[in-house]
C-alpha cells in the first residue's frame, strides 16, 4: 500500500509525500521548500529517496537542492523543462515510467500552465499527481500554453476512472468553487460541494485531494464544451 501525506507550505502550496512500506521508499512531489518536507518525513521515520517535479516554477522545485543535499535522493522532472530545473537527475516525458517500489507511475504530458508540464499517473493505485494543471473546481493559468492545450488536458483527465484520486498543489478550492457558481449557478452538485468546502475551510481543513468524478461533476473547466468556452471561462477567472 502507498501512503500519501500532505505537507502545507508557503501560503497555499501542498507538497506531497508518497511512501511505499514494502520498499521503504519515499517520494516527494513538487517540493516548494525543503525543511518542512524533511521534517514531515523524519517524523514518520522515512528517508526521501526521490523527488518528482511536475514543472519548473519555483514553488514546485525550490526545495530540490536542499532535499538532495540532505538525502542524496534522485530528482526526476520534465525533459522539456530541464534547462529551467538545474537539479534534475532524470528527465522524463510522455509515456515514460517512474517507480516507487513495485508501484509504477506513467508520465503524462499536460502542457498549458507551462510548456513542458507533466503529471504522474499511478494507474494501478488510482491516483494522479497533477501539479498546477487540474485543481479542485479549477485549472492552472495559461502562462506558457493555450486554451486548446488545456482543453485537451481536461478531456484526457476527464477520461480517467471516477475513483482516481487527484493530488494538486494548491489550496484554491474555495475561490474556484465560488467562481464555478457564477458559471453554473443551477448545478446542484456544485452548490452542495461549495457549501461543504466553505464549512471545511471555516474549520481550517484542507479540501484536497479531490477525485476525477467530483471534478467531472463540478469543475467548469473540465465541463467546458469546447476550446472557446474554456478560454472564456479562464479569462473570466483571471479577471475575477
Amino acid at each position: 500500500m502507498l501512503e500519501v501525506v500532505r505537507v502545507p507550505v508557503l501560503s497555499d502550496n501542498y507538497v506531497w509525500l508518497l511512501h511505499d512500506d514494502a520498499s521503504d521508499e519515499t517520494v516527494v512531489i513538487d517540493p516548494a521548500v525543503a525543511e518542512p518536507v524533511l521534517e514531515a518525513a523524519s517524523a514518520r521515520g522515512w528517508t526521501v529517496s526521490q523527488v518528482w517535479n511536475t514543472h519548473w516554477h519555483g514553488d514546485h522545485v525550490g526545495g530540490n537542492a536542499a532535499i538532495k543535499a540532505a538525502t542524496g535522493c534522485t530528482i526526476t522532472g520534465p525533459a522539456a523543462e530541464a534547462a529551467k530545473i538545474g537539479t534534475l537527475d532524470v528527465q522524463v516525458g510522455e509515456g515514460d515510467e517512474v517507480r516507487i517500489g513495485g508501484h509504477v507511475a506513467t508520465v503524462l504530458s499536460v502542457p498549458a500552465h507551462t510548456a513542458g508540464h507533466i503529471a504522474y499517473h499511478l494507474v494501478d493505485d488510482a491516483m494522479i499527481f497533477v501539479g498546477d494543471t487540474l485543481f479542485a473546481m479549477g485549472c492552472g493559468r495559461l502562462f506558457e500554453g493555450t486554451a486548446a492545450q488545456m482543453f485537451a488536458n481536461m478531456a484526457r483527465l476527464s477520461a480517467l476512472p471516477d475513483e482516481t484520486t487527484v493530488y494538486c498543489a494548491h489550496e484554491y478550492t474555495l475561490s474556484n468553487g465560488r467562481f464555478a457558481l457564477t458559471v453554473e449557478p443551477d448545478n446542484a452538485a456544485l452548490r452542495s460541494r461549495v457549501a461543504a468546502v466553505e464549512a471545511a475551510r471555516a474549520r481550517g481543513e484542507a479540501t484536497v485531494p479531490t477525485s476525477i468524478g467530483a471534478e467531472r461533476a463540478t469543475n467548469p473547466f473540465m465541463r467546458a464544451r469546447d476550446v472557446a468556452e474554456l478560454a472564456a471561462r479562464r479569462a473570466a477567472k483571471d479577471a475575477a
